[in-house]
């Protein structure tokens, strides 16, 4: 807990009460349960209002006023969630954890993502008190029952952390960060199997200074974030615990602003993670929480507990966040140079694209034309042959297979499939069948026939696209639909929609670096953007043509610049003010497009996900996401599926598809992550 609440350095959101009576306010929490029933607002707002060092003196007087136990009290008079805040608020913080750890290590089974939680981001000094008070509390030793729960590498990683001896943050030594990169390079990337025991000693021992200057020494070295590296080499509970260890490196507070996030995203919330967050890091680095949160998530963190909680339980936890960063429409101060620092980051890292379908080895398209023709002949089809051998060819193989059936047999492949298979299943095998450019054309026309246009898939196709693809895509459409792609564009759209499709169907984006002059300029175009809803129409209409020039012409490296100029320049990120006051497809475009620039797979995890949420299935895009991105980055969106909504895109499709489009959808998938 910080030393003082006047301290220059105190970002907790939780102060020592001023004039602070312990006596007066042992009183009045005896008052507010006192006979019939409880004063629970009374109490949330007294307990709420005290740091915990004056909640430890309120329940000593307590004790001496009325011989009784203040938490045993509370217990009684209080139920549910609202109980267990309560009473995490009066326990000291380290008894606390040691309350959590001891629940998450009882009974049948672990709760490994609390025992994570806590043992990856707490200081040296707090783990000693931790391992003190969980003796004192239950008699017991912390390492020995850790070690009776857990086992193999995350086991040591757990006993490592809890021994709090990681190094203090002073002087770095830059020979020990080039060794500290070699031995985990050596220990991962460039090793049969993994070396765990390199990756426990480093991620376990050094300081965090030392360690940030090791995982940017290790971009620089190997092209990846460390975060790659620990995805691809470890696994489990133990890689799961890892990553946490990196994140808390990094930023502590952002690894809490993503598991509250997290906590109460979908449906349901998760209470246990919501309550011990709030209560730990309350009088620690709420303030730095609540900023990342905003940024991140273009959301408050106070908006977030208020639309996911209710009841007393809501407005105590509400009290302990502190604030609500959306009531003044802005931002923190320092919430721009988080964000700044964010681009920055993202700027750097080169993440490898990686699809999950490759060129089979040994291939043999007499063999596969031949096993197809026999899946489909006679009484009966052989689903599982035609999805096994598709799958797990390359397109640029399929295609080879469809020349060698017709040259073989006289017939056309896609013709026989389309006989012997149905519904979803067709859909998938065939769409795999075609060509991508043709592939992406089909697709497009599809959005634009009949009555009604799918405007969702225009977007998420024609924002997405580099400039090969797209061209490839405008000679597809015109080979096929003997018509232009914009020409199709414009008859079926209209006004700034339209516009900017078209520029997409270009594909005529700049392909060189950032300019920075360039960039500036740039985001003050954007910048004006924030005066839309005060200007006049016409008004609106030249900065939304100014605004589409930068975003459908400039490059990917360069609007990465414009976006972190845009935050320096406004403290918003840009995503975020186009969502605020831009509305309907033109929104929707913009915000494609620059969700694509920042992160494509992320882009497209999230299409997934939102293809399988709730009641219902998307199978339209779902099938069209897997057919187009599973070659290029599907191992990718994989990852960032898992990072984003914590479980594997494998299990959401499981979930949420059947049969064999089930097994097929599986098989481009390509693992369980």
């Amino acid at each position: 807990m910080a030393k003082t609440a006047q301290s220059a350095m105190y970002r907790g959101s939780v102060h020592d009460f001023p004039d602070f009576d312990p006596n007066q306010d042992a009183e009045a929490l005896y008052t507010a349960m006192k006979g019939f029933g409880s004063d629970k607002e009374s109490i949330l707002e007294l307990i709420t209002s005290r740091s915990n060092k004056q909640r430890q003196e309120i329940c000593q007087s307590y004790k001496s006023l009325y011989g009784k136990d203040l938490i045993a009290d509370l217990k009684y008079e209080l139920t549910g969630k609202f109980e267990r805040l309560i009473v995490n608020l009066m326990r000291p913080l380290a008894y606390c954890d040691a309350k959590e750890i001891k629940d998450a290590i009882s009974g049948i089974g672990t709760d490994e993502k609390c025992l994570i939680e806590i043992l990856a981001s707490r200081t040296n000094e707090q783990m000693h008190q931790l391992v003190a008070a969980y003796k004192d509390a239950y008699e017991r030793d912390l390492e020995s029952d850790i070690i009776g729960d857990t086992s193999g590498h995350f086991q040591k990683m757990l006993v490592v952390l809890l021994q709090g001896t990681r190094e203090n943050d002073d002087v770095v030594s830059e020979d020990l960060v080039q060794q500290d990169v070699q031995d985990l390079y050596e220990a991962g990337e460039l090793k049969w199997g993994t070396d765990e025991a390199q990756f426990i000693y480093i991620l376990g021992n050094r300081s965090k200074q030392h360690l940030r200057l090791v995982f940017d020494e290790y971009l620089k070295t190997t092209g990846k974030p460390i975060e790659a590296s620990i995805r691809g080499e470890l696994s489990g509970d133990f890689e799961k615990l890892m990553l946490a260890v990196v994140k808390c490196i990094r930023s502590t507070p952002e690894y809490f602003a993503e598991r509250l996030f997290k906590a109460m995203k979908g449906l349901g919330t998760r209470d246990n993670t919501l309550i011990r967050i709030m209560v730990s890091r309350s009088e620690l680095d709420m303030l730095d929480i609540r900023e990342i949160f905003r940024t991140k998530y273009e959301k408050s963190l106070y908006s977030m507990i208020k639309n996911d909680t209710s009841g007393e339980y809501k407005k105590a936890l509400l009290k302990l966040c502190g604030g609500d960063d959306d009531a003044a429409g802005q931002f923190f101060p320092e919430a721009a140079q988080v964000a700044y620092q964010m681009w920055e980051l993202s700027a750097v890292a080169r993440v490898e694209l990686r699809g999950t379908v490759c060129a089979a080895n040994d291939f043999n398209p007499d063999a596969d034309a031949k096993a197809l023709r026999k899946a489909m002949k006679g009484i009966g089809t052989d689903e599982a042959t035609i999805i096994d051998i598709i799958t797990h060819r390359s397109n640029a193989q399929r295609q080879q297979i469809r020349q060698t059936f017709k040259s073989h047999f006289g017939r056309d492949l896609m013709a026989d499939l389309k006989s012997e298979i149905s519904g979803d299943l067709a859909r998938l095998i065939l769409g795999l069948m075609m060509p991508p450019a043709h592939y992406d054309a089909k697709q497009l026309k599809k959005a634009m026939e009949g009555a009604g246009t799918d405007e969702k898939a225009l977007i998420e196709i024609l924002a997405t696209r580099t400039n090969a693809e797209i061209q490839a895509i405008n000679e597809a459409y015109k080979e096929d639909y003997h018509k232009s792609l914009e020409d199709a564009l414009s008859s079926d759209t209209s006004g700034h929609f339209r516009r900017i499709l078209i520029s997409l169907a270009t594909g005529n984006r700049e392909e060189g670096g950032e300019n920075r002059d360039q960039a500036r300029e740039d985001a003050q175009v954007a910048a004006e953007i924030l005066e839309i809803a005060d200007t006049p129409s016409g008004d609106k209409t030249s900065l939304e043509t100014r605004f589409m020039t930068v975003l459908c012409t400039r490059s990917y490296p360069h609007l990465r610049r414009v976006f972190q100029e845009f935050i320096k320049m406004t403290n918003y990120d840009i995503e975020h003010v186009i969502k605020k006051e831009m509305s309907g497809d033109v929104k929707d475009a913009f915000v494609a497009i620059v969700q694509s620039v920042k992160n494509k797979p992320l882009f497209f995890a999230d299409k997934l996900y939102k293809s399988m949420k709730g009641a219902g299935t998307d199978e339209k895009t779902l099938t069209r996401v897997m057919i187009s991105r599973s070659e290029i980055d599907l191992f990718n969106i994989r990852r960032e599926f898992i990072e984003k909504y914590d479980k594997s895109l494998h299990q959401a499709i499981e979930g949420d598809t059947s049969g064999d489009f089930l097994k097929a959808l599986l098989a481009l998938c390509g693992g369980e992550d």
